[in-house]
């Protein structure tokens, strides 16, 4: 990503812990939250390696095509996730989300040095940055508490709590609002 270097480790140390946490969090009993912290642990880590600054690393040029293949799969295993589990809306997202990755893969291997090349936003990626700031507006107005599941004593395990699973949906959709145009 190109842009100020403090910003891009913040968005490094956000998305890398997201992802650890997405990872915490497949070892859940919860079968839902299984099935989703997979996805969102590679979309954590990725963003985290997307991010690193340019003036820090700048990766061969076999990984950004590498990055598009990846979440390309990522994507086309969400489009098969929301085909199978239609009341699962947040198969969609990650749809968006893995296609987001992917364009911005795309867009960094064609113009490495440039991103968009300073010619203002494509329209593709206002059209990005209007979903993901509709989700996270939306994400953060649904991040209250919820009571804790019945027979757990009260207490949900930390890797069970919903809200936190939101808040870790909200921290990368706001990475990706601050990805988005850096590019």
């Amino acid at each position: 990503m190109h842009g100020p270097a403090s910003s891009g480790w913040l968005l490094v140390a956000l998305c890398a812990a997201t992802g650890a946490y997405c990872l915490l969090r497949m070892r859940s009993s919860v079968e839902e939250q299984r099935r989703a912290a997979g996805g969102e642990a590679l979309m954590g880590f990725g963003m985290a390696a997307m991010a690193v600054p340019a003036a820090a690393f700048t990766p061969p040029s076999w990984a950004w095509p590498a990055y598009a293949v990846v979440f390309g799969a990522a994507g086309l295993h969400a489009l098969w996730a929301a085909r199978t589990h239609v009341r699962h809306l947040h198969h969609l997202h990650h749809l968006v989300g893995a296609g987001a990755m992917v364009y911005m893969a795309m867009v960094m291997a064609t113009s490495p040095g440039h991103g968009h090349g300073g010619s203002g936003i494509p329209p593709l990626t206002g059209i990005l940055l209007l979903y993901f700031t509709a989700y996270v507006l939306a994400t953060g107005a649904r991040l209250v508490p919820v009571p804790a599941a019945a027979g757990t004593g009260g207490s949900a395990r930390w890797g069970d709590r919903p809200e936190l699973a939101r808040a870790c949906r909200l921290c990368m959709g706001v990475a990706m609002v601050a990805m988005l145009p850096a590019m």
